[in-house]
């Protein structure tokens, strides 16, 4: 059967233009990028490691005044204008096989990316992605998170601070009871906690918080046996930072548990992470991998509408790879969910500033204000009342949200 990644790019810089076409092109950058805005469409297709695209498939998109470009190995683009490209996502006008594949991956890819707004089965209600982003507040009940760390780790104190999120305005609380501190100049990296310490840290204060609030609790773990006692215990949405990769009964045990699910993006573990994180082509490798790790979701069960992506910034990630991705974000739209971003004091924040965690909130809300403009649905943040203002005006200059 022939498979095809198709991806339509967003090159908002010069420096995305190289990133994306260094490789491929002998013009110079600032000579294509005019050439590019002639094009509202660019799309990057891919072909699994190994294949090659065919004569066939070039004569039948030529046929049609569509040329794939730049083609290296099992990679190519196409440079087109809206009518033209749809004309070629409708798999049943083409003879090849490879170009009938690739029509009805560019079919699928245009129906997932028309959905803007989403609701999430949650308890105690629906959660309605659409308009303004949401705010997810972390409340982190470790010893040694990066920037919290120990300041809420008794369970009285955990409550209290998950309250005070509430009111100051979160529409979803992350309750995590394992540190996944990178590696990096101010510290070493979280060390492992066992299942039944993590279950000691949350399960009392995800009771607790159910009890005394109304709004959805997300549960940070990447353990199933965390995942399901703490559904039980009153969380309503599992927030798995390695994306399965960590405990391969998640996927069946979110779908046992029919609740929300966001899948995130990490590159190694959080000892070694950061440690030299590289890349070919960054944008291909998350997208690929949001590929996989989704049809690996709905395979055991998990609902499509369930589905939540996180690019995960900072997350084996060089300092530059978090800027392009937030450039680029509007590209992760064509998996047709919700997307989640944590930008909160992280350390490309904190590198590009030479400040410590604790002297990151003004870096912070630059980055927030940064990924709602390019299109992030959900964003997750330690001071949930100082970015929601953030998220509000950021949100009317990119046309969504309404002035009262």
């Amino acid at each position: 059967m022939i498979t095809y990644s198709c991806r339509q790019l967003h090159l908002p810089t010069r420096r995305d233009v190289l990133a994306e076409f260094g490789r491929q092109i002998s013009e110079s950058a600032a000579e294509l990028i005019p050439s590019l805005q002639n094009f509202p469409y660019i799309f990057k297709v891919l072909k699994p490691e190994g294949e090659t695209f065919s004569p066939e498939l070039d004569n039948e998109l030529k046929k049609r005044g569509i040329i794939l470009r730049f083609v290296q190995g099992n990679h190519g683009y196409i440079f087109s204008e809206p009518t033209t490209l749809r004309t070629l996502a409708k798999p049943g006008e083409f003879n090849a096989e490879e170009a009938r594949a690739l029509a009805g991956a560019l079919s699928e890819f245009f129906e997932r990316r028309q959905r803007t707004s989403f609701t999430l089965a949650t308890q105690p209600g629906s959660l309605q992605i659409s308009g303004r982003t949401l705010v997810m507040g972390i409340l982190n009940c470790t010893p040694d998170s990066f920037y919290d760390g120990g300041k809420f780790f008794d369970h009285a104190a955990a409550t209290a601070h998950g309250l005070q999120l509430a009111e100051a305005g979160a529409d979803i609380i992350d309750v995590g009871g394992e540190s996944t501190r990178p590696k990096g100049v101010y510290g070493g990296g979280a060390e492992p906690v066992s299942a039944a310490e993590e279950l000691r840290r949350v399960i009392p204060v995800i009771e607790a918080l159910r009890q005394k609030i109304q709004i959805p609790l997300s549960i940070d773990t990447y353990k199933a046996q965390v995942a399901a006692a703490a559904v039980r215990a009153g969380a309503s949405l599992v927030n798995d930072i390695s994306g399965f990769q960590f405990d391969a009964e998640m996927p069946a045990t979110v779908a046992r548990l029919g609740v929300p699910v966001v899948i995130m993006h990490t590159k190694g573990a959080p000892a070694n992470m950061q440690a030299d994180p590289t890349y070919e082509n960054l944008l291909d490798e998350v997208y690929l991998y949001f590929e996989k790790q989704i049809a690996l979701a709905q395979s055991a069960g998990i609902e499509a509408d369930r589905i939540i992506i996180d690019p995960g910034l900072g997350f084996g990630k060089r300092v530059h790879d978090n800027y392009e991705i937030i450039r680029r974000l509007p590209e992760f739209r064509g998996f047709g969910c919700p997307i989640l971003v944590g930008p909160s004091r992280k350390s490309f924040v904190g590198k590009a500033l030479n400040l410590p965690p604790e002297q990151r909130l003004e870096g912070t809300a630059a980055a927030v204000a940064a990924c709602v403009m390019q299109g992030a649905h959900l964003i997750r943040v330690h001071e949930v009342m100082e970015m929601r203002r953030v998220a509000t005006i950021a949100d009317l200059i990119a046309g969504r949200g309404e002035l009262e």
